[in-house]
């Protein structure tokens, strides 16, 4: 089998995501003039181990990907065509997210590396998600960007790589968050951000009153707490709920998520326009699980283009966790001397922005 090298200049990282409930293995080259190219990204959901429990058990999730990521290892190496000699360097998501899981994936990486004597590089989860525009769009920083992952709600000013100047984050719940638990509480399935999208689709978004959170405020912070206490509310009164509201309290919901988020956005450009280099192409990036609603993209190009920024969000496939971009995050820092030792811990929480200042009324995940 004809093997894949790297030309002069470039390089080839394999990229490890264990941070939750996907185990992924991926390898990406990177050009010498900072393009990028996926060569393998393999992806095992978790999802039928987690259903029954209505999320992910921790124990679990690491088990799990002890049973399953030096498989996948073999298999995106051979669909790369590459070899672990052929490989620049060596990336695993080191945070933040689920501790058992994080050891996994960066101790195999470790390992990894110390047996090939290729670099380490520890990669910070919200980092990969940030800059992968970078590998399917060509983007280079700065941009501004809505980061909606996981337990993460946040709009950053991405300076370069590595320098990240936060902006806004969410006071109670994630985005994330607050649709998975709208979703079990309607009694839909897991993932529920997928889940609540499809419901809304057959749904009135006018029948339910509810709030949009944070509308109008000065600083564009985010806060969902409000909003899915306010859909529990609609929905006791109106039990036993039927198909019909179910849908109803869907499009609902996702209607005033998109007018808070798209408002607190709105807050962001006028924040960031004075300081962002005057050219034609501003970009305002989205990325992270929910980046894949459609509903929501559809609303933010609207929001981009009335402040003359250009919107880029991952394609869909991409926006949900994956070794691609835990690859790329690695071949960006690897292409700029910033590689890790052996020992470098892995990190429950781990900021972008770690001298930001917490917002008010925040709580802890702020």
């Amino acid at each position: 089998m004809p093997y894949v090298h790297s030309a002069p200049g470039s390089s080839l990282v394999l990229g490890l995501e264990t941070s939750c409930d996907e185990t992924a293995a991926a390898v990406v080259e990177r050009t010498a003039s900072g393009a990028g190219r996926i060569l393998a990204n393999v992806v095992l959901s978790q999802f039928d181990k987690h259903a029954i429990y209505g999320g992910v058990v921790p124990e679990i999730a690491a088990r799990a990907h002890t049973d399953s990521l030096d498989q996948l290892i073999r298999l995106a190496l051979d669909e790369a065509k590459v070899r672990l000699d052929d490989l620049s360097g060596i990336a695993a998501a080191a945070g933040p997210g689920l501790v058992g899981g994080l050891i996994v994936g960066a101790t195999t990486g470790k390992a990894l590396a110390l047996a090939t004597g290729k670099p380490f590089v520890a990669v910070n989860h919200l980092e990969a998600h940030a800059l992968t525009v970078g590998l399917t769009d060509g983007i280079r920083p700065p941009y501004l960007m809505l980061l909606v992952s996981g337990g993460h709600t946040q709009l950053l000013l991405v300076e370069d790589v590595g320098q990240y100047r936060r902006l806004a984050t969410t006071i109670d719940d994630a985005l994330g968050e607050a649709y998975d638990k709208t979703a079990k509480l309607l009694g839909l399935p897991m993932p529920g951000g997928p889940a609540v999208e499809k419901a809304a689709l057959d749904g009135n978004p006018a029948r339910f009153d509810l709030p949009r959170p944070m509308l109008g405020r000065e600083d564009p912070h985010f806060s969902f707490a409000g909003l899915k206490t306010a859909v529990r509310h609609a929905a006791v009164r109106s039990a036993p709920l039927s198909p019909s509201d179910v849908a109803d309290l869907c499009a609902g919901f996702q209607a005033a998520v998109c007018a808070s988020v798209s408002d607190r956005v709105r807050r962001a450009m006028t924040t960031v326009l004075p300081v962002l280099p005057e050219n034609d192409h501003k970009p305002f990036v989205v990325a992270g699980g929910v980046a894949a609603n459609r509903v929501l993209r559809a609303a933010l190009v609207n929001v981009a283009e009335d402040f003359g920024f250009v919107f880029h969000a991952p394609p869909l496939d991409l926006c949900t966790d994956n070794g691609a971009m835990i690859a790329w995050a690695g071949a960006e820092r690897l292409a700029r001397g910033l590689v890790d030792d052996l020992d470098a811990p892995v990190r429950p929480r781990w900021p972008l922005d770690p001298n930001a200042a917490k917002a008010a009324g925040a709580g802890v995940k702020a």
